[in-house]
């Protein structure tokens, strides 16, 4: 069993920065692919991006690719999510997740994940 706390959203002009965080209570959190997703207001949830249990391979969705970073540091059990030239659009809550179903992918999908946060608010203002 995982349990997963994000901290780091806030509120932040336009071309500014956040770094999410995703601690993880719980063994064996570094044989967990951790994947950020977030909704934005009135819309879907969609994957964000993704890191393999030894960080091995990562995954970004299109729209962050180039300015969001996301790291993890297993001596911690932590994933970060590094988010850069923030844009109005960027403005969601994001959710970390976690999946020990083969830990070597980069899942994409939600039903892939077991274990999610509670969220973290991200809001850009113009």
């Amino acid at each position: 069993q995982v349990q997963l706390v994000e901290s780091g959203g806030g509120l932040v002009q336009a071309g500014g920065s956040l770094k999410l965080s995703c601690a993880a209570s719980g063994r064996a959190f570094s044989s967990y692919t951790v994947g950020w997703f977030r909704q934005p207001p009135g819309k879907e949830r969609d994957i964000v991006a993704a890191i393999t249990w030894g960080a091995g391979s990562t995954y970004y969705d299109d729209s962050v690719k180039g300015r969001f970073t996301i790291s993890r540091d297993n001596a911690k059990n932590t994933v970060y999510l590094q988010m850069n030239s923030l844009k109005p659009e960027d403005t969601a809550v994001y959710y970390c997740a976690a999946t020990r179903v083969e830990p070597w992918r980069v899942h994409t999908a939600q039903p892939s994940y077991d274990y999610w946060g509670q969220g973290t608010q991200v809001t850009v203002s113009s």
